[in-house]
């Protein structure tokens, strides 16, 4: 700093005024779940192409990841296992060919996109869920030779052919098994934000194709069971779900479990609905989950228009929120790709009328946009429409009370102060980790705020905005649950 600037700076020092008046507190942040889904089969989202670098991927990353900074989301649902295979490196199951083009190679030159995204979505404020698909074996976008470590060759009497997919069959405790432990490999080796699973469980119906699964279903009835097909095909569903909630609390508390089940559970609810039956095609009965609290999220994927008659999208959501007896969250999934002739050729005003409409239903915190690439290609403006409207404003996710309940530590703070800001730096406090840090400031009798990364060291705030004179900063930090500690202050009083 000059001797000139030092001098300014030591003259607009903040010193005590001789009239102070009780620190005020700045009104809450606001909270709504922003989430994106990043898909990864068939290269819908990231790798755009299964023979980019491993430099390319990083790159097409970053951008992702600015995009989603600049339309201030605040989670990225990646999907880490489209197929009992793997976008990071494991033990258990095969490199993905969406990734390296070839099923079982490794990114040359090695490296881990799992940690990449984790690390890099957190230096951004971003949580990072792993989507997986738990029982889809093999895509139809499959190509190339199937690895020799994937499950279909080390355990094919768990794999069912159906259509031109290939399915472990959920109806095999070691299917589950299988699956469970793959999700809990990625639990403990990274610093996930959340599991997540979408709605395939057991494979959407081919009409006149029954699921091939007469041996496992026998083997169950010779073992004394006594449930219709279809109620077993929902007892393994809804004992794997159970079974995967449990474990994540049990290896990571703070970790949150959510699924984006298909949209109707069951056609009349609410009344006038019409539609798949999910209940009964799939055997997803995910108003059990919700009702039973075995998630700590539930996305309905609320793929239609807001005018559909068959499935209208404040009805349906309200109905979804109706549903949820413990409290948890309600996040509809919103089909925003199908803004683009080449889907559905939606105008971009549908996408910001669910989120507003979102926001207008009690009980639902939040929206989670399918898929990416309607944001990384700017389908229509969608970008700019909802940057500077609908997402003109940060946000936090919202808390998660049941996971956890006590607050970081304070930040550990000094201010430096200079000619034109005050510039606020910080150390760790230790203890439990924040994901996101909150300064507050005061500028003639009005907040602002800004949500930034926990990991910034250091930030700078104007003295003044919009002519109004900076009178005192807040600065706090939060948990991965929502939790804000108390605020570090300064100057601890303001000029009364």
């Amino acid at each position: 700093m000059t001797e000139i600037a030092l001098a300014l700076a030591l003259a607009g020092a903040v010193s005590a005024p001789e009239r102070l008046g009780p620190s005020p507190k700045p009104p809450p942040v606001p909270r709504e779940f922003r989430g994106v889904w990043v898909a990864t089969v068939s290269n819908i989202d990231w790798p755009s192409s299964r023979t980019l670098t491993p430099a390319q991927q990083r790159q097409q990353a970053i951008a992702i990841l600015d995009r989603a900074v600049e339309l201030r989301l605040n989670a990225i649902v990646l999907q880490v296992r489209p197929a009992c295979d793997a976008l990071y490196s494991s033990a258990i199951e095969p490199w993905s060919e969406y990734l390296t083009n070839v099923m079982g190679t490794a990114p040359n030159p090695l490296y881990d996109p799992l940690h990449f995204w984790v690390a890099e979505a957190h230096a951004r404020g971003l949580e990072l869920h792993a989507w997986f698909n738990p029982f889809r074996a093999l895509a139809s976008s499959h190509r190339n030779a199937i690895a020799s470590n994937h499950v279909s060759i080390t355990k094919p009497h768990l794999v069912k052919d159906y259509g031109d997919a290939k399915w472990l069959d959920p109806g095999f405790h070691e299917s589950r098994e299988h699956s469970l432990n793959v999700i809990l490999d990625v639990l403990n080796r990274y610093d996930v934000d959340g599991i997540h699973f979408d709605d395939y469980f057991y494979p959407y119906p081919i009409s006149g194709v029954a699921f091939p699964d007469d041996d496992s279903y026998g083997a169950y009835l010779s073992s004394g069971g006594t449930l219709s097909r279809a109620d077993w095909r929902r007892w393994n569903i809804d004992t794997f779900v159970f079974t995967v909630y449990q474990a994540i609390k049990a290896a990571k508390p703070t970790v949150k479990f959510g699924i984006s089940p298909f949209g109707i559970w069951r056609p009349g609810n609410p009344p006038g609905v019409t539609g798949l039956d999910a209940y009964n095609a799939i055997y997803a009965d995910s108003r059990k989950w919700l009702q039973q609290g075995w998630v700590d999220y539930l996305t309905p994927q609320l793929y239609w228009r807001m005018g559909s008659t068959g499935q209208p999208y404040q009805p349906l959501l309200t109905w979804w929120t109706e549903q949820n007896l413990m409290g948890r969250h309600v996040w509809p999934g919103n089909f925003t790709s199908n803004v683009g002739s080449q889907f559905g050729d939606w105008p971009v005003y549908e996408i910001a009328a669910q989120i507003e409409t979102t926001r207008s239903v009690p009980g639902a915190t939040g929206n989670v946009h399918f898929s990416m690439r309607a944001f990384r290609d700017d389908y229509k403006g969608i970008v700019a429409t909802l940057r500077d409207g609908v997402y003109s404003y940060g946000a936090l996710p919202p808390a998660t009370p049941w996971l956890d309940l006590k607050p970081p530590r304070m930040p550990s703070m000094t201010v430096q102060q200079n000619a034109g800001d005050w510039t606020l730096q910080f150390a760790d406090p230790g203890g439990e980790a924040a994901l996101w840090l909150v300064v507050h400031a005061l500028y003639g009798g009005q907040w602002v705020h800004e949500i930034l990364p926990a990991g910034r060291s250091e930030v700078v705030v104007p003295l003044t905005r919009n002519g109004a004179p900076l009178a005192q900063v807040r600065v706090e930090r939060v948990d991965r649950s929502g939790n804000a500690s108390e605020g570090a202050v300064f100057p601890s009083r303001t000029r009364h």
